[in-house]
């Protein structure tokens, strides 16, 4: 029997996407807050960019910066949802494994490791959006 028999009033249907809208708008403005926060300690995020090896990290951090931004409002309001999920996917992808490389710090990496496991966790939840931008 198909979904829409088993439930003629679509409510699981209306729910699961009023859930998915809740996680996206958390997810996008989670994103867009904390890029708000590296643009006010714009110093030290070109500091610890520069301190990981990123080269240009003047240009690349403000810019980092302004695509997590921009795409984490983009997911959050569901506007042009390729675009922004993808640049959150784009980003989390790089940024992950480069500024977060517990593997290769010296002493305690314990920040470091948490900070690679959070992203990897958004990294997950920004391909299940792209997923969803492209099934829309």
């Amino acid at each position: 029997m198909a979904d829409d028999e088993a439930n003629p009033t679509g409510t699981d249907r209306d729910n699961s996407r009023s859930l998915s809208r809740l996680g996206r708008v958390l997810f996008g403005l989670g994103l867009a807050l904390q890029a708000t926060e590296d643009f006010r300690d714009m110093e030290d995020s070109i500091e610890y960019a520069e301190s990981a090896g990123v080269p240009m990290p003047d240009l690349a951090a403000p810019f980092a910066s302004g695509m997590m931004l921009v795409g984490g409002l983009g997911v959050a309001l569901w506007r042009l949802p390729k675009i922004a999920t993808g640049a959150v996917v784009t980003f989390l992808a790089v940024v992950t494994p480069t500024m977060h490389d517990f593997w290769n710090e010296e002493g305690d990496a314990s920040g470091e490791r948490l900070a690679f496991f959070g992203n990897l966790a958004m990294f997950g939840a920004a391909l299940a959006f792209l997923r969803e931008a492209y099934r829309s």
